[in-house]
This record gives C-alpha cells, sequence and structure tokens, in this order.
C-alpha cells in the first residue's frame, strides 16, 4: 500500500477507530491503530510480534486489530462491494465480453476452505474434506479482479453444493433479487441467452450459473471442449484474484486461531482493502502474475459436487456451447484477440 493509499484509508476511517484520551494515558493514535492492523493483514505475524514491534500488549492488539478489522468492514463495504444494480451487471458484460473473451458473463465464482485451528467445543462442524478444520469463502469477481459480492463463515463440514445453496449470494440469485436483467442477444448473432456467471465443478449447473461439461463427455467433443476451454479463461479470473489477494495479505498463509466470529471479519477486511486499493488513483491496474498464480497452502479449493441439473440449464450451457462453435462465436472470439 503506497503513503497516499495509507493517507486516504486513515481519513476516511480516522473517526471510526479513534479513542479517547484517560486521565491515566494518552489514546493509541488512529494512525498507529491503523498501522498494526494492516502489518497484521499484510504479514501473518502473530499478535506477539507485533506487539514487540509496535511496542504495545498482547491484548491491546488484539483488540486494536479485531475493532479496525470490523470498522473496515462496516464503512467502506457498500462503497466498494456495493450492491449490485442492472447498469453495474451490464458494465461488467461488457468487460467480460471486451477483456475475456466470454459474452453475457457476469462474473467468475470461486470458493475456498480458509483453514483455522478448530474452535473450542465446536465439534466436528468445521471438519472438512480435507480433514482440516476451515471457514468457507466463496467470493465472485468482475473482468478487473474486482469482488463483486462474497460470502464468508459457511461451516467447513457443509458440502460445498450446500454452501452455495445456503449463501445469501447463491440465494438472491436463485430467487432472482439480485438485480440481474434478463439477459441479451449474443454478439453478432439473433440468439438470445441470459446472463450467466461462471463456476467450476464445484458449483451446480443453473440457468445462471455454468459449469464445464465432464470431461468423460467432453473427450472426443470439439465443441464442447472449446465451451470448457473459454469457460476456463473466464473462471480462471476468479482464481487468479484470490491469488493476488493472498499475496497482498499474507494472514490467509497462516492458520488462524481466532474465534471464528473474529475470523470473519478478518477475512472481509481483506476484501474491502482488496477492491479499495483497485480504485486508487496511484493503481497501475498491472497485474503480477507471480501473484496472480499463487496457491496458497492454507487456501483449499471446493470438492466436486454431483447432481442432476434442470433440463432448463442444460438448454442455456447448449446455447453458450453452440454459439461459441458458430461463425458468429468465432467471430466473436477473433475480435478479443485483434484488439
Amino acid at each position: 500500500m503506497s503513503v497516499n493509499s495509507f493517507d486516504e484509508l486513515l481519513s476516511i476511517i480516522s473517526q471510526r477507530i479513534k479513542k479517547q484520551d484517560t486521565n491515566m494515558r494518552r489514546s493509541i493514535t488512529p494512525a498507529e491503530r491503523l498501522a498494526v492492523t494492516l502489518r497484521f493483514l499484510a504479514t501473518g505475524d502473530l499478535f506477539k510480534t507485533i506487539s514487540y514491534s509496535f511496542r504495545l500488549g498482547h491484548s491491546t492488539v488484539t483488540e486494536i486489530v479485531h475493532s479496525t478489522c470490523r470498522s473496515i468492514v462496516k464503512r467502506f463495504k457498500k462503497d466498494v462491494i456495493p450492491e449490485p444494480t442492472e447498469e453495474m451487471w451490464r458494465k461488467i458484460a461488457e468487460d467480460f465480453e471486451k477483456l475475456r473473451g466470454f459474452p453475457n458473463c457476469i462474473g467468475a465464482l470461486d470458493g475456498k476452505h480458509f483453514v483455522i485451528e478448530a474452535p473450542a467445543n465446536s465439534g466436528s462442524i468445521y471438519f472438512n474434506y480435507k480433514h482440516t478444520f476451515s471457514i468457507v469463502l466463496l467470493a465472485l469477481v468482475d473482468a478487473c479482479y474486482k469482488f463483486i459480492a462474497v460470502d464468508v463463515g459457511a461451516y467447513g463440514r457443509n458440502s460445498d453444493g450446500g454452501i452455495f445453496a445456503q449463501c445469501n449470494l447463491g440465494k438472491r440469485l436463485e430467487n432472482g433479487t439480485l438485480h440481474v436483467p434478463i439477459g441479451k442477444n449474443l454478439p453478432g448473432s439473433s440468439t438470445f441467452a441470459p446472463y450467466v456467471i461462471v463456476g467450476d465443478e464445484a458449483f451446480p449447473l443453473k440457468t445462471y450459473l455454468m459449469r464445464p461439461y465432464p470431461g468423460h463427455k467432453a473427450t472426443g467433443d470439439a465443441n464442447k471442449t472449446n465451451f470448457n476451454h473459454r469457460l476456463f479463461l473466464a473462471r480462471r479470473l476468479v482464481e487468479n484474484a484470490f491469488g493476488i489477494l493472498t499475496q497482498r495479505f499474507r494472514i490467509f498463509q497462516r492458520r488462524m486461531k481466532l474465534a471464528p466470529e473474529n475470523v470473519d471479519y478478518i477475512i472481509l477486511s481483506t476484501y474491502v482493502l482488496h477492491n479499495f486499493l483497485c480504485e486508487q488513483k496511484d493503481y497501475t491496474g498491472l497485474i503480477n502474475h507471480s501473484a496472480q498464480n499463487a496457491q496458497p497452502r492454507l487456501l483449499n479449493p471446493l470438492s466436486v459436487q454431483p447432481g442432476r441439473p434442470a433440463n432448463d440449464a442444460f438448454a442455456v450451457r447448449e446455447t453458450f456451447k453452440e454459439y461459441l462453435a458458430s461463425t458468429a462465436g468465432r467471430n466473436f472470439i477473433g475480435q478479443q484477440y485483434q484488439e
């Protein structure tokens, strides 16, 4: 984070994290409280290590980090991860068409298991398929690596398909309350298709959520293979965004021994700060490809989910498959490379 970005962040959040002086001692300044919190998020250092560096008590550092992360989320979330509008979805779809070569796409979806220490008296509710304890993160990303929607806090033991169905993002997509437009004709054709998000095999096939054809069904079918490739190119944006996030905030590379409700706010604050940094004037938009492709040790992918989608979902996927294999689809893809 640049000095200018730090100063802007501090100017916005200062009043929320400021504490009153007492007769016994002066309070820790907002600048120092923010610096302590960013040090924790950026390095993943133990509270004990940070307390030595800043000459603060262990309990003081703990309080500062938890309260500042909550303040960051409460102050910035609506600004940097706003409630989507139809206009916003259309702009995202335009970016996916121009930058990523997948039409009518309004986001790339993925989820990760964030490994934690087993909470006291939690039994097996956080125990996942990797035989570790975790909290699940779900994120929807636009074509510029920014997070559109995030959902944090599901138990690690829940089935991954169930996590999506039960989270707020999944429910709102299912009941149509996210203000997503109905769709439009695919570029250069008279074929109508809905707006969709793209995900991998961990997610169910829906009319609004495209996943790849299973490998055994795509083998030997050039059109299905082509569809899977185009979907992969669009979907890997969210993998890259996770890579960038975890290189910016190395807290994701350490197993945290904290109460789950505190972990939720710590994780949410990194999403918020990531988007905040993307919007800064000194942000170049250049991507560090080593960070982009990073696979953090303590972020595990969701498991592949079996299941039989509805016929309507199959039909939508077939529409995209046939379009991408058509002359109009090939011309559309060719234009992306020319630009």
